[in-house]
């Protein structure tokens, strides 16, 4: 090695330097390169280009999720069916209006009369409206259990939001990470072309081994796959965004967000306040302990007597008119009437006792819940604040860590060009610039997806 670079030592390195130039230019000795490789959002422009590409932010995006997520909107079904089953349950307690109106024939006797004795005429008209309440201590609290089981959803929708923020925000900046990504893969395949072509001069001019060209081509073919591979993830990821925000399937669309934004990450005090605030999960199994009292007053209720009242007004006559006349003298048929009744439960065989024993049993587990809650929200507080602390303080040593790993990349090819550095001082620095970017990628995406996480306790999302 060191005999080839004295022999050629005699040429000066300027004049080396301009043959590798000129070979490039009239393309003598280059490998044959591979095509250009386009980007998704690029094929998808060539394919339509007349349509414009859809600016999408996190926040557009997190609406679009909203109005087309399967799992989010069931959830928000679920709440909506739950209401209902409230405002049933509120209308069971008032009073009803019917109006009755009915037609009875009776086989009469031979004297004209009626054959049964319990039937009022052989044609009985009635028409009546009818006024009915039914008043009893299980119903008032099967009514609260239905305002309780409404809250529980109204909290299981919440939660499901926030979750679903979470996955928009990971899908999100996962393309923006895989673009970048796909940017320095791209990058790293030209420096490796360029590499192979150097060592292939270098070479003919006697400097270096073969074995310098076999490494440096190894090197290319190896940065041609990893920009393969980073082309398919950007699809993948770019589809999985696409499905999970659209009604109809697009790719034909542009991010706005950056991962390098700068985003302040809220103090531990902020995060708790407003996680014991307005935590959805706190809040269901509260709701749900809310549910299991109401269920046990019901069950207790049976043991209580109910009223029920009915208020009727019409004709109950055997003609259908207001009036009739009898004996010349004309008498009305309208009329009302009222019935009260009061019910005392006496024996069932201890039916009520088991149904109070059931709602206990039920009250006991939600309590126990409620205090798991209670505990894990605490637990994930501090974890998930750690997680979010941890990934932005490591942010920074990240991108310091790429910036590094491309200034070291460039002066490691300028010193192998002038003699002092190896070719593995070179495809080493190489491979250092790719792992250092992509770390700095997936570290950024990670901060994102932290403060996601932590929204999901306090409602409040910090990302841009």
């Amino acid at each position: 090695m060191h005999c080839m670079r004295h022999k050629a030592a005699t040429l000066p390195r300027f004049a080396l330097l301009f043959a590798i130039a000129t070979t490039r230019v009239c393309g003598q000795g280059k490998p044959e390169a591979p095509p250009p490789q386009l980007t998704v959002a690029q094929t998808a422009q060539q394919a339509s280009p007349t349509a414009q590409p859809l600016e999408l932010s996190l926040a557009k995006a997190i609406e679009l999720a909203r109005a087309n997520s399967a799992v989010y909107n069931s959830a928000v079904t679920e709440a909506g069916l739950v209401r209902e089953d409230r405002t049933q349950a509120r209308d069971a307690l008032l009073p009803q209006v019917t109006y009755n109106n009915q037609y009875l024939y009776t086989q009469p006797n031979e004297l004209g009369q009626v054959r049964f004795i319990a039937n009022n005429a052989v044609h009985e008209y009635v028409s009546q409206g009818n006024v009915h309440e039914s008043i009893d201590v299980a119903a008032v609290a099967v009514y609260r259990r239905t305002a309780a089981a409404a809250a529980a959803a109204r909290a299981r929708a919440e939660i499901a939001s926030r979750g679903l923020v979470v996955t928009v925000v990971q899908s999100y900046f996962a393309v923006i990470a895989a673009e970048n990504k796909l940017d320095a893969a791209r990058r790293a395949t030209d420096e490796g072309d360029r590499f192979f072509q150097l060592t292939q001069q270098l070479e003919r001019g006697g400097e270096v081994a073969h074995s310098d060209t076999i490494k440096a081509e190894l090197q290319a073919q190896d940065r041609r796959r990893q920009l393969q591979e980073a082309q398919l993830a950007v699809l993948n990821a770019r589809l999985d965004l696409a499905v999970l925000i659209f009604p109809n399937f697009q790719d034909n669309f542009v991010l706005t967000e950056s991962l390098a934004a700068s985003t302040p990450l809220p103090t531990l005090e902020e995060v708790q306040q407003q996680a014991a605030r307005d935590n959805p999960d706190l809040r269901e199994a509260l709701e749900t302990v809310n549910m299991t009292n109401h269920d046990v007053t019901a069950a207790r209720a049976e043991y209580l007597p109910s009223f029920g009242f009915d208020y009727f007004y019409g004709i109950d006559a055997a003609q259908f008119s207001a009036s009739s006349t009898v004996n010349g003298q004309k008498l009305s048929n309208l009329g009302s009437s009222a019935l009260a009744s009061l019910n005392f439960p006496v024996w069932n065989w201890g039916a009520t006792q088991s149904r109070v024993r059931q709602a206990q049993l039920q009250q006991k587990q939600a309590k126990l819940e409620l205090s798991y809650a209670q505990r894990k929200l605490v637990a994930e507080i501090r974890s998930l604040y750690a997680e979010a602390e941890t990934s932005l303080n490591q942010l920074a040593g990240l991108q310091r860590s790429a910036e590094l790993a491309a200034e070291s990349q460039r002066l490691t090819s300028l010193r192998y060009k002038a003699g002092e550095a190896t070719v593995l001082e070179v495809v080493d620095s190489q491979t250092a610039f790719v792992q250092a970017t992509n770390n700095f990628q997936d570290g950024a995406v990670r901060y994102h997806v932290a403060l996601a996480h932590l929204q999901t306790l306090t409602g409040v999302l910090a990302n841009p």
